[in-house]
């Protein structure tokens, strides 16, 4: 089976993770969501482009200062062009959130443990306000994240799993072709260790793979070692890392 490139990968992410609206900038993909998330906030250089760098840094902190963003870039090793990383620290960007991209083969998934409590629904209210709970989203994010989920195309599925008689985790799962990406995947702090994380996980994974989906991805931040420990156990291994690079000069003193 073919294996996805470092740009294919990327607009699974772009797909997966809509933001309230898009530019599109001589290569770079430029994405605002109200501050809600780095990824829907952020400028992915994907693609070639032609107009010098400092020309193409002065219009996007222009477009993110307009919207009261910091200007966040979505790095990689793959970058174009590649000296931006560089350029960006020079300009006092910060570097922050080093992120692994994983992947994982389905063809030998285990089963989940049938005594565990646990749902695959369409998106509901009631999932998004379990998920804002357990993630302590900032009630002014809300009716941004609703409007983010709505906007997903691709087939999408929003566990729940149940401990003691209440959600105690929430997870997003989107099928797009061979691919299964998982998003959003979070466990109540005072039920973690329980393996409960694994079992929403399964569960997912299961559901993605009965519309065809053989392989499936997910990104982790690296400081995130519950969860690197959670997915390297599932089987996950690194395809490659990301980073974001931050200007927060740009953002009003209300954002």
């Amino acid at each position: 089976m073919l294996i996805l490139s470092f740009k294919e990968i990327e607009e699974l992410s772009l797909n997966h993770w809509q933001p309230l609206s898009t530019v599109l900038y001589d290569g770079w993909v430029l994405r605002f969501a109200d501050g809600y998330t780095k990824r829907a906030n952020s400028i992915q250089p994907l693609y070639d482009s032609s107009l010098p760098i400092a020309t193409k840094l002065d219009a996007c902190e222009d477009m993110y200062r307009s919207q009261g963003l910091a200007t966040v870039f979505k790095l990689s090793p793959y970058t174009k062009p590649m000296p931006l990383d560089d350029e960006l620290s020079q300009r006092g960007y910060r570097f922050a959130e080093e992120t692994s991209v994983q992947m994982l083969e389905l063809d030998a998934l285990p089963s989940p443990d049938p005594a565990v409590r646990a749902k695959i629904e369409p998106l509901s209210s009631a999932w998004i306000a379990h998920f804002c709970r357990l993630s302590h989203v900032d009630p002014r994010h809300h009716p941004t994240l609703s409007q983010m989920l709505q906007r997903i195309v691709a087939q999408s599925g929003y566990v729940s799993i149940i401990a003691g008689g209440q959600v105690a985790g929430c997870g997003l799962g989107v099928v797009d072709g061979a691919y299964v990406g998982l998003y959003n995947v979070v466990i109540d702090q005072a039920l973690r260790g329980r393996g409960l994380g694994e079992q929403m996980l399964l569960q997912l994974l299961h559901w993605g793979r009965s519309p065809g989906a053989s392989r499936s991805c997910l990104a982790v931040v690296l400081s995130n070692a519950p969860a690197m420990r959670l997915y390297a156990k599932l089987g996950y291994s690194e395809v490659y890392r990301y980073w974001y690079r931050i200007n927060d000069s740009t953002a009003r003193a209300s954002h």
